[in-house]
C-alpha cells in the first residue's frame, strides 16, 4: 500500500528536473499522473520513463485554451483530481538597470498568471481533502542578486497559499507551498552556466547551505509526497522549504 493510492494528480511542468521527480514519486506511492509541459520530446522521454501510470499533456500554463485542454482530459480519463501541484517555473538573471519589459513578463506571465489560472482552472475537478502544492523558491523570502523579478514572482505565489486557503475554507481543499533551494536540475546548471561563472555560484550554494552541499530532485519529490498524501491532512496556507537549511540560518 501505498500513500497516495488510487489517487489523481497533475503536474505542470512535469517532464523534466523536479516536476519529473515528484512524477515518479507519486507513481511509486500509486498515484496516476497527469504530466503537462511545453515540448512534446520532453514529454515522450518522460513517458517512457513513467510507464503506464501516466499521461502527458502538451501545453503552456499561460495559455488558458492548453489549461482548458488538460483539464477537460482528466475529467474524461479520471472524472475528478486529489492532488495538483502548479510546479512549472522559469526565471532568468538580470540586475537592476538591465530589467527589460520582456525579462518582466516571461517570468511574471509563466510564474504568476501561470500558478493562478492552473488552479482555477483545477477547481472544478477537485475533490473535497484535495492538495494543492504551489512551487515556490528561497528566493520568495530572500534578497537575490540580480534574480529580483523571478523572486518577487515566487513572493506572488507564496501570497497565492495564503489567500487561497482562506478563498477554500469549508470545502476542504488545501494549498501549501514547496519552496526547493538550489537543487541540481538540467536547467538550473543551464541558468547558471549563462553566467560564466557557474562553479563559483554552485561553490558558493554549497558552502551557505549548512548540509554543505545542493540537494537532489528525488529529495524535493519526497517532501511533495507528503504534501500530497493525507499525512500533511492538517496542513494548510503553509511553506515549506526543502534547501539543506540555506534560507532558515
Amino acid at each position: 500500500m501505498g500513500k497516495l493510492d488510487g489517487k489523481t494528480a497533475v503536474i505542470t511542468g512535469g517532464a523534466s528536473g523536479i516536476g519529473l521527480a515528484m512524477a515518479k514519486r507519486f507513481i511509486a506511492d500509486g498515484a496516476f499522473v497527469f504530466v503537462f509541459g511545453r515540448r512534446q520530446s520532453a514529454l515522450d522521454a518522460a513517458l517512457a520513463e513513467l510507464g503506464p501510470q501516466a499521461i502527458g499533456v502538451r501545453g503552456d500554463t499561460t495559455s488558458l485554451d492548453d489549461l482548458d485542454r488538460l483539464f477537460e482530459t482528466v475529467k474524461s480519463e479520471k472524472q475528478t483530481l486529489d492532488i495538483l501541484v502548479a510546479n512549472a517555473g522559469v526565471g532568468d538573471f538580470a540586475p537592476l538597470g538591465d530589467i527589460t519589459p520582456e525579462h518582466y513578463a516571461y517570468a511574471f506571465d509563466v510564474n504568476v498568471k501561470g500558478t493562478l489560472f492552473t488552479v482555477q482552472k483545477a477547481l472544478p475537478l477537485l475533490k473535497p481533502g484535495a492538495s494543492v502544492i504551489l512551487t515556490g523558491s528561497t528566493v520568495g523570502v530572500m534578497g537575490t542578486p540580480a534574480m529580483s523579478v523571478y523572486s518577487a514572482s515566487k513572493a506572488a505565489v507564496r501570497n497565492f497559499a495564503r489567500s487561497w486557503a482562506l478563498d477554500l475554507k469549508g470545502t476542504g481543499i488545501r494549498v501549501n507551498v514547496l519552496s526547493p533551494g538550489a537543487t541540481e536540475t538540467q536547467k538550473l546548471m543551464d541558468m547558471f552556466e549563462t553566467t560564466g561563472a557557474q562553479d563559483e555560484i554552485v561553490s558558493g550554494f554549497r558552502q551557505n547551505a549548512p548540509l554543505g552541499r545542493m540537494g537532489e530532485p528525488s529529495e524535493t519529490a519526497a517532501v511533495a509526497a507528503f504534501l500530497a498524501s493525507d499525512d500533511s491532512s492538517y496542513m494548510t496556507g503553509g511553506e515549506v522549504f526543502v534547501d539543506g537549511g540555506y534560507a532558515q540560518v
